[in-house]
């Protein structure tokens, strides 16, 4: 069923909203209410700074929306968020892919407490395989962030967080629920603090039979156990040190044609220690692996792909009176593991990469400056420098305008460069550059917010496939976007909404004029829940407009409209029930398709990829 998406009602009623809640705003400007409207974020800045300083397009997700909310993936969390785009091959744990702001999967950066993950060979992240009830919270800072995090954070950066470990006596938690598809959902975790060591430890688990990807298709089942230990100690000397140990670890079944079955891990460790120098210099030293293993199992062939990162980052924060210094260097290696596991051997199989970068925040109110700049040295594509400036300036008490600009690039990845399928690859390939400025204008009252950000991102050199399949750079492409996101706590109502208009546009090539494979132009997610005593209720609307498939813009694929509902009842003392009702209104919702190959005709013959359709689930939670 195709969802008309009605772009000018929908913005009508975006920038009607604030109007609305600011007749309904009490004058209240509590702590509680700032804290929960204007965040402190640490990704924008590499330190902490609130929504309004980060001087930057930044939206928060809490551990409170987290548990409203309750999805089954972080994909379903960050889906329709300010310009964030998902784009799907079926649902549960199904390969997903995330557009923020235009750009790529492996034009963006997922981070873990700060350590990163992706896979070396296709440079994107397993966004699908991470469970939401590992997490305390998520950051998604939308702009070039390569100045401070080097290669592919063209589009932005998105940091999830586990749990630090609350103070006091050991607090369990405990949650088992399931529903549609035959799923079962399972977590427990145990958090305190004991003689200066705080510590979390977390498992989850979830199964299910799955749905049918394609029409006419058999159900497809997933299933993931994960575990998380983290663990802090402070010294006498206010010296820190501590642990992160996060593994996913799963199966989940796909059409290849016919049924297939990856099996996965996702695991991240770091150790870090930090000290405070002197009683404005802190240094923080970080050693981390991040593992993305994949064995797939298919009719018509097999593969296994064991990647790591390892990562040393030496970084020193600086406190001058109101400004702040930021300086640091980083070593990181990529390694696609032994060749004579995976079966494939790439003409390189391990890289370095070298950086040094510094920031620094200068405070003149009510004028903010940012300034970073950053070098890397990479053994196979060379050196790439990448540098920001941001302006901000502050009109009143509630009003702060911004500038920006910055420059970013996306290495070439290892499957780019080395592929071992004779010309599938190119070694000389260099890495894409992009340039972005933005203008953004944010509101800070005690109830509510607003933020609008409009920008422009340049790319050049763009990576795509030539006439005979290899990859070369190229293309070019410009994308123009605004964006505006509102939140409001007024009485017991919690409301947010994220609109985006988006212009995605190929400049080069036989493309030149078209919009850039699979990215939707507009996108409306509104999130509104209440509080009614010992219940709580609330639901979500997610419309996007229609996408392409292919870059030609042939393969129309229609828009759509879902509502997802949910409930909430604290029955007695750290005892609730939660239920949700995903899709409810059972809407069709295709965002990418696939291909079978006719051996009698030697042609494509594409199908949709479907997600799921309406689907209940119901869970008992134990636990503050």
């Amino acid at each position: 069923m195709n969802t008309t998406f009605a772009p000018r009602g929908l913005a009508t009623f975006a920038l009607a909203l604030p109007l609305a809640v600011q007749a309904a705003e009490p004058q209240s400007d509590s702590p509680t209410e700032m804290l929960s409207l204007n965040p402190v974020v640490v990704t924008a800045a590499l330190a902490p700074r609130t929504a309004d300083q980060s001087l930057a397009s930044v939206t928060v997700l809490d551990e409170a929306t987290l548990r409203r909310q309750d999805p089954t993936s972080v994909t379903d969390l960050l889906r329709g968020q300010p310009g964030v785009d998902i784009t799907t091959q079926g649902s549960f744990g199904k390969q997903s892919s995330l557009f923020l702001r235009g750009t790529g999967s492996n034009a963006n950066v997922l981070l873990i407490d700060g350590i990163r993950l992706r896979s070396a060979t296709s440079g994107a992240a397993s966004w699908e395989f991470f469970d939401p009830r590992m997490f305390e919270s998520a950051e998604i800072v939308r702009g070039p962030r390569g100045s401070l995090y080097g290669a592919d954070a063209v589009g932005g950066v998105i940091q999830l967080f586990t749990p630090e470990g609350e103070e006091g006596a050991p607090q369990p938690r405990v949650s088992v629920g399931g529903g549609a598809f035959n799923t079962q959902r399972y977590s427990a975790s145990l958090t305190g603090s004991s003689g200066g060591t705080r510590y979390y430890l977390a498992g989850s688990h979830i199964d299910t039979d799955g749905d049918p990807v394609r029409e006419g298709g058999d159900d497809r089942g997933y299933d993931n156990t994960s575990g998380l230990v983290r663990l802090s100690h402070t010294l006498e000397n206010d010296a820190q040190v501590g642990l992160l140990a996060l593994r996913s670890r799963g199966s989940t079944e796909f059409d290849a044609p016919g049924a297939a079955t990856d099996d996965f891990v996702q695991q991240v460790v770091g150790v870090y220690a930090e000290l405070a120098v002197t009683g404005s210099w802190r240094s923080r030293l970080t050693l981390s692996e991040a593992r993305d293993e994949r064995d797939t199992l298919a009719p018509t062939y097999t593969s296994l792909f064991e990647t790591r990162a390892r990562t040393a980052q030496w970084q020193n924060t600086l406190a001058l009176g109101p400004h702040e210094l930021v300086a640091g260097a980083e070593y990181a290696e990529d390694d696609l593991g032994d060749s004579q596991t995976s079966g494939l051997a790439f003409d390189e199989e391990r890289r370095y990469n070298r950086a040094v970068f510094a920031q620094g925040f200068l405070d003149f109110h009510p004028l903010t400056t940012q300034l970073s700049l950053r070098h890397d040295d990479n053994q196979s594509f060379g050196g790439e420098l990448t540098g920001s400036l941001a302006l901000g300036y502050a009109l009143d008490e509630r009003h702060v305008a911004r500038a920006s600009y910055g420059t970013a690039f996306r290495a070439p990845t290892f499957n780019e460069l080395y592929f071992p399928f004779a010309g599938s690859s190119n070694p000389d390939l260099s890495s894409e550059t992009s340039s972005t400025v933005e203008l953004g204008l944010r509101g800070q009252y005690g109830s509510w917010f607003w933020d609008l950000a409009t920008y422009q991102t340049e790319v050049d050199d763009l990576i795509a496939l030539d006439e005979t399949f290899r990859p070369v750079n190229v293309n070019e492409a410009r994308i123009r976007s605004a964006e505006l996101a509102l939140g409001a706590e007024i009485d017991d109502w919690t409301l947010a909404a994220a609109l985006t208009w988006m212009d995605p546009e190929s400049r080069s090539g036989d493309n030149a004029g078209k919009r850039l494979a699979r990215r939707s132009t507009e996108s409306l997610r509104l999130d509104v829940d209440r509080k009614l005593g010992d219940w709580s209720l609330g639901g979500s609307w997610i419309a996007q407009n229609h996408r392409y498939n292919d870059s030609a813009n042939q393969q129309r694929l229609p828009g759509y409209g879902i509502v997802n509902l949910r409930a909430g009842w604290d029955f007695a003392p750290l005892w609730s029930l939660r239920a949700t009702l995903e899709n409810a209104l059972d809407k069709e919702v295709v965002t990418a398709q696939g291909a079978d190959f006719d051996p009698v005709t030697f042609q494509a013959m594409p199908f949709d990829y479907i997600n799921a359709g309406r689907a209940a689930f119901v869970s008992v939670h134990f636990g503050q």
